[in-house]
């Protein structure tokens, strides 16, 4: 079922170190307001401090009441508040509203905000103009760094995305910087780093500055290779559709800081579970990375070996049924629960993605990306619009017909254009703008139709034409070409091939066999060539930016290890899809190495899309 290790893997570093630092900090922080006070937190940062320090911890430290940030008047009656806080204006302009209702109603009370990961200068700047900047006493909480899993890390910083790649805002670009330098302060120096994007260039600038202010100290390092990774650089892996068994749970029932709320229909009962999905988990351990088609069978033959486990009772006699009890009973009831809720999940996804919908909707995926047949696709994705039957899943097909196609003819364009704006209302005009502006969704410009034959073409006119088409072949290069880095490396392998799922053979099992995550093939590509050697048109293709930098440590210190240099840390700026993780780990398992996946955040093609919408009437 699962796919064999070809070398021992090596043992990964212990996350829950950067746990227990970020508690303790907090600790810290909470115990500068003596005494008791009201804790305000704000909602996104409910379920990632629920990870690190729960309710309880809380109380200890002389929290008396909770609340959620709502941005609306407060009624805390204590003397002491406390604001746990991204740092947000919008959040301190609503703080500094509370301070001076307060002072006008004649009320003294301590007002403490914490900022997470870091302040900004523009909160402080609103303290100031709203005159309570000597009323409240700020800190920092460095809480970087989440582990959600033991080989995955997220910063949970969904913002990310969209104030980095569409506002221009390179604000949390000192963060991605911070949360490198805090991973090397604690697991040792890296002997490499390679990188491609204009974000990820930034990333590893910030993190340079941050380790030549700071001590030096040198350990043996836990991994040696980091690799980041920019999300604009592969825009049509976290567009396709997930058919691993984690990617389409988050698909489905969205994965919220590493746990999930299973309802009614898969628990079959009339309440909803809240389930952590991990490595702890046993039966979703097995199952998390395979296709869907293998779950069923894997999940029935799991049912009958926790049958005959429990069957062993019969014939035991007083003693063995007491060590029975006592050792294996606990684990089996846990395992048959988890099973069960499993089994739901499953068929709850079973009835959603075996609807007709959705096997068309595949299909034309696979067709966009071998590039067949794109006039039926164009018409299937005018029918989705049509039928109103998601806005979303209409404006990611449109984007991945897009970016295979590096930009839609003009008069497919303002017609597919019209029918969505038609279909789900004007306001998404300036969503339409947004999606311009990434590359995600655009209109071919006069002449790029002729860039395909533009070396046939070359010889048959003078150089002044010839020089026109060159210029419209480089206007072109600041676009996808995903069609030629699919053939230079191999994404979308021959479709008359049989491609037997249960035995996966490369990384596009992750995709039913169509497709192999750009992304993770650049990885693979640049570890194998220890650098962007071989690769120089792959990068130009990708508007370069690319960089293989030794890092900060004794190289030949870091070669003694060779467990660290088996280790990869692969930082995805802008969020990663668990299907790359899940081809990350079978790359892993090819190679005989280890990934550890550091992301801005959690993302799925829906996630992608809702942070590029601007639909406010």
């Amino acid at each position: 079922m699962a796919q064999t290790e070809r070398r021992d893997a090596p043992e990964l570093p212990d996350f829950s170190l950067l746990k227990r630092l970020a508690r303790d900090q907090l600790i810290f922080l909470l115990e500068q307001l003596p005494g008791k006070k009201d804790l305000f937190i704000d909602a996104d940062l409910m379920s990632p401090l629920d990870r690190i320090a729960n309710v309880t911890i809380l109380k200890q430290h002389e929290v008396d009441k909770l609340y959620k940030v709502e941005l609306k008047p407060i009624v805390s009656s204590s003397d002491q508040l406390c604001f746990l806080i991204r740092p947000r204006i919008q959040t301190v302009k609503w703080i500094s509203e509370v301070v001076n209702s307060d002072k006008a109603a004649g009320r003294f009370r301590r007002y403490k905000i914490i900022f997470t990961p870091q302040k900004f200068y523009a909160c402080e700047t609103v303290l100031e103009e709203q005159g309570v900047y000597g009323d409240v006493t700020t800190d920092e909480w460095n809480f970087y760094i989440l582990p959600l899993d033991d080989d995955i890390l997220s910063l949970e910083l969904p913002e990310f995305f969209r104030d980095n790649f569409l506002e221009g805002d390179q604000r949390w670009v000192t963060t991605g910087g911070s949360a490198l330098n805090l991973l090397q302060s604690v697991y040792g120096s890296f002997s490499k780093i390679y990188g491609i994007g204009r974000c990820a260039k930034m990333v590893y600038e910030s993190w340079r500055e941050l380790m030549e202010e700071g001590e030096q100290r040198t350990r043996q390092p836990e991994f040696a290779k980091v690799f980041l990774i920019d999300r604009d650089v592969d825009f049509v892996t976290p567009l396709c559709s997930q058919v691993v068994y984690e990617g389409l749970v988050d698909d489905i029932f969205r994965i919220k800081c590493g746990s999930v709320e299973f309802g009614p229909d898969v628990t079959s009962s009339d309440k909803s579970i809240k389930v952590m999905l991990n490595s702890q988990d046993k039966v979703f351990n097995e199952i998390r990375n395979e296709h869907f088609s293998n779950v069923f069978g894997f999940l029935s033959q799991k049912a009958k070996n926790l049958q005959t486990a429990y069957d062993k009772r019969r014939g035991m006699d007083i003693q063995q049924m007491k060590a029975f009890v006592a050792d294996e009973l606990k684990g089996l009831k846990q395992e048959h629960r988890l099973l069960s809720l499993h089994i739901g999940a499953s068929e709850s996804m079973m009835k959603k993605k075996t609807k007709q919908d959705f096997q068309e909707l595949l299909k034309t995926e696979h067709s966009l990306l071998e590039g067949f047949e794109i006039r039926e696709c164009i018409t299937c994705i005018e029918e989705h619009i049509n039928r109103q039957v998601s806005m979303i899943e209409s404006l990611r097909l449109l984007c991945l017909l897009s970016i295979t196609e590096n930009g839609l003819l003009s008069k497919d364009y303002r017609s597919l254009k019209a029918q969505f704006l038609q279909s789900y209302g004007i306001e998404h005009l300036l969503t339409f703008a947004n999606l311009k502006q990434l590359g995600l969704l655009e209109e071919q410009q006069a002449g790029e139709t002729l860039t395909v034959m533009e070396s046939k073409v070359g010889k048959l006119v003078n150089d002044k034409t010839a020089g026109k088409l060159t210029d419209a072949f480089s206007s072109l290069a600041k676009k996808s070409n995903f069609r030629a880095l699919s053939k230079k490396l191999t994404l979308v392998p021959k479709s008359g091939e049989e491609y037997d799922l249960r035995v996966p053979r490369d990384m596009a099992y992750i995709f039913s066999g169509a497709y192999i995550p750009l992304s993770c093939k650049l990885i693979e590509q640049v570890l194998e060539r220890d650098g962007w050697t071989g690769l120089e048109e792959v990068s130009r293709m990708l508007n370069g930016q690319e960089f293989a930098v030794t890092g900060g440590s004794n190289s030949s210190e870091a070669r003694t290890k060779t467990d660290a240099q088996r280790i990869v840390l692969v930082m995805f700026l802008g969020g990663c899809t668990f299907s790359e993780i899940s081809a990350l780990r079978f790359l892993g398992k090819e190679r005989g190495c280890r990934f550890i996946v550091l992301t801005t955040a959690i993302t799925n093609s829906a996630r992608l899309l809702e942070a590029l919408l601007d639909n406010h009437p």
